[in-house]
């Protein structure tokens, strides 16, 4: 893809479907493959206020995308339309609520259940069509089985943002809109809840995820999605991202987070 106008007029960052972020992060499986998720012209107002304008990307097969942005730019709005909670004023999303796992910031999990309990609750009112067999399936996959009797109440962090991934999945879709996965959590639980979404994505699940941690961009994304003000600002890897920041400073940067700073100042958005 050539540098220039993204979708949504974002600025681009030249990598093509399934292109790899610094950190190493690259979508599931070889070669080029069409958009799994396509989002067109999406906008949502709140009265007078806009939280989104205008926003359109796509994502392909095993493919992580960050979305990033200071606080207000419409992150979990974007994330929400995604997974049917919210309906956009505008635009269009190519997949169905049902295809989408929603994964909220905050786990809505019943903590007087177990973990097998609250997995099969939300498989039934999913309408997953073999409860019983979701639950050993995302048992399995999350590596909760030990856990499966455990309450809720009594995990960890970690293990319960386990669970709480593990219901966005049981009707197996194909795109996964994560809200803030990583927040809370300690670093070793951190590292063992993106070891599990990167195993994800290498099957071929798109992953679309929001953050405040910069840094994570870089190390898990393969592509960033920059908001702010509910207008997408970039589109591209990290790299790409980096260098972008770099023309705007016109000098070197190194670190992430600096590159963020001065990739909004440059645009008056900071």
């Amino acid at each position: 893809m050539p540098s220039g106008a993204g979708p949504g007029g974002a600025a681009s960052g030249g990598v093509g479907p399934g292109g790899a972020g610094l950190g190493g992060a690259a979508s599931g499986g070889a070669g080029p493959r069409g958009p799994i998720l396509s989002v067109r012209d999406l906008s949502k107002r709140y009265g007078e206020r806009e939280a989104l304008r205008d926003v359109s990307f796509d994502a392909t097969p095993g493919e992580l995308v960050a979305v990033v942005g200071p606080n207000g730019a419409g992150k979990t709005t974007l994330l929400s339309i995604l997974a049917g909670i919210q309906r956009p004023s505008a635009g269009s999303v190519n997949r169905h609520p049902s295809e989408v796992g929603w994964v909220p910031q905050q786990p809505a999990l019943y903590s007087k259940l177990s973990v097998a309990e609250n997995l099969a609750l939300f498989a039934r009112l999913e309408r997953v069509d073999d409860p019983l067999d979701a639950v050993e399936r995302m048992l399995e996959q999350t590596g909760l089985r030990e856990r499966a009797g455990e309450q809720v109440a009594r995990l960890s962090g970690g293990n319960r943002q386990r669970v709480n991934v593990a219901i966005g999945l049981l009707s197996r879709p194909p795109v996964l809109a994560l809200d803030e996965p990583s927040t809370a959590l300690d670093p070793g639980q951190r590292e063992r809840l993106w070891t599990f979404i990167h195993t994800l994505a290498a099957e071929g699940t798109s992953v679309v995820f929001s953050t405040h941690d910069v840094n994570e961009v870089q190390r898990h994304a393969a592509r960033a999605l920059v908001l702010a003000d509910g207008e997408l600002l970039f589109d591209g890897s990290p790299a790409s991202f980096l260098a972008a920041a770099e023309r705007g400073a016109g000098s070197p940067i190194e670190d992430f987070t600096d590159a963020f700073v001065s990739f909004l100042r440059a645009r008056g958005r900071q």
